[in-house]
């Protein structure tokens, strides 16, 4: 994944879904090192400000052990991660796609988020909690 923002997207949905009731983490295999603008204008749209998050590799990844750990497309670059459950998501990058279409994309890693923490028997938590709350918390 040349970026991270797919990953990013992930782990804003994991804290808007659950408030407190998940640790969650990202990184990108080639972190550009800066937050891609459209994902932080996608996101704000479902009121969670990306804009706070950074911009990681996967060594900023705690080594873990996990509940879950979830790939979408770095391949060979993904490090082993100690987790209970491995998952690799076929996620289209959206960095070049037009508006419509990363939201598209944007939506599924949603409703991917949310099948996983339900799952894994997460309960809901309160919305937009964590470091992205809604923007300008």
């Amino acid at each position: 994944m040349e970026n991270s923002c797919r990953s990013q997207m992930a782990e804003a949905f994991a804290r808007m879904l659950t408030g407190d009731g998940v640790e969650a983490s990202s990184g990108g295999s080639r972190p550009s090192g800066v937050v891609n603008p459209r994902a932080i204008e996608s996101m704000a749209e479902l009121g969670y400000d990306l804009g706070v998050h950074r911009s990681e590799g996967l060594d900023d990844v705690p080594p873990g052990p996990f509940d879950a750990v979830v790939t979408m497309g770095c391949g060979d670059a993904c490090p082993h991660v100690p987790a209970r459950r491995r998952e690799d998501w076929e996620v289209r990058d959206p960095k070049d796609l037009p508006a419509e279409e990363f939201r598209a994309v944007r939506d599924d890693i949603r409703r991917r988020v949310a099948a996983l923490l339900a799952d894994l028997g997460v309960a809901p938590g309160a919305e937009a909690t964590g470091p992205g709350g809604p923007p300008g918390a």
